[in-house]
């Protein structure tokens, strides 16, 4: 028992980095079916949830009130990013695109460098500090609201796009942009909702893992990267690949720290993404196409 515990708390540890990693890869995912581009400002949605969270919290000291604001903020920051960034290129290639993506998130990070500074914030956590024992492991409240909301997530998601017109629009579009046009749906409108959607999961993400880390203005960078190669390793595009993809990551990256280094923990994410591009490059859901 004394030998099984530690590999208890590495997976219960990567479990829960795991479902931060799902909720980014899933941004990633929905704005790829949408416009089959990457965007590579996600991450930075993440840090301006947990900074704008952190901000509300400071001047109205509201748990609820800062999730419910800083997804709102957010998502109206991802909204706007379409509209003025990406929608008015007249040559919309994926390169010129994605090349847009990295550029927008470079400016938003040295926006919120100038806003917050370089100073680490914290956020309280949403149900206290002591821990919960499961038999030689001890897991965080916050743990249990990550995994909690990333479930959640994920099934109103799937619910959104089987059940809801919008949603079956957006798949529409996703599947076929040019048949979707003829039936009337205004396709534009779809991309500019799925960057909004996108942004809203990227908050959320940020907002759950402040409280377990701290909000500092380049902490999406990373984040992103991961949430990308969660979303490679599931199958781009696909709900259940980034969900299973984030998990893997996230469980891959707490062995490595807990029985190598902690220095091997980003090299991990990194070697599994070269590993599925080289045996399975569409990921381990993806379909052949």
């Amino acid at each position: 028992m004394e030998n099984f515990a530690p590999l208890l708390q590495y997976l219960i540890s990567g479990l829960t980095n795991g479902a931060i990693y799902a909720l980014i890869a899933l941004g990633f995912g929905i704005i790829y079916n949408a416009t089959t581009i990457i965007n590579f400002a996600q991450g930075e949605m993440v840090m301006l949830g947990a900074l704008c969270a952190i901000s509300i919290y400071h001047v109205a000291p509201s748990l609820p009130l800062a999730f419910a604001g800083a997804v709102v903020l957010v998502t109206c920051v991802g909204l706007v990013f379409e509209r003025l960034a990406l929608r008015p290129v007249k040559d919309p290639t994926p390169i010129a695109l994605i090349i847009i993506t990295v550029g927008g998130a470079v400016l938003i990070k040295g926006v919120a460098m100038l806003i917050w500074g370089k100073e680490a914030y914290a956020l309280p956590p949403f149900s206290g500090n002591d821990p919960i024992h499961l038999g030689p492991a001890t897991i965080l409240p916050q743990n249990l609201w990550v995994l909690g909301i990333t479930a959640i997530s994920v099934l109103a998601l799937e619910a959104f796009f089987r059940l809801t017109l919008v949603g079956k629009a957006m798949r529409a579009c996703a599947y076929n942009t040019r048949a979707a046009r003829l039936v009337g749906i205004a396709a534009g409108r779809m991309v500019q909702l799925s960057f909004g959607l996108s942004a809203a999961l990227g908050a959320g993400a940020g907002i759950l893992i402040a409280p377990l880390t701290l909000g500092v203005y380049d902490m999406g960078t990373m984040l992103g990267l991961k949430g990308f190669s969660a979303a490679i390793i599931g199958g781009l595009g696909s709900l259940a690949g980034g969900v299973l993809g984030g998990l893997v990551l996230g469980v891959a990256e707490a062995l490595a720290t807990g029985f190598i280094s902690s220095g091997y923990r980003d090299a991990v994410a990194f070697l599994l993404l070269l590993l599925v591009l080289f045996l399975r490059p569409q990921g381990l859901v993806g379909g052949r196409k």
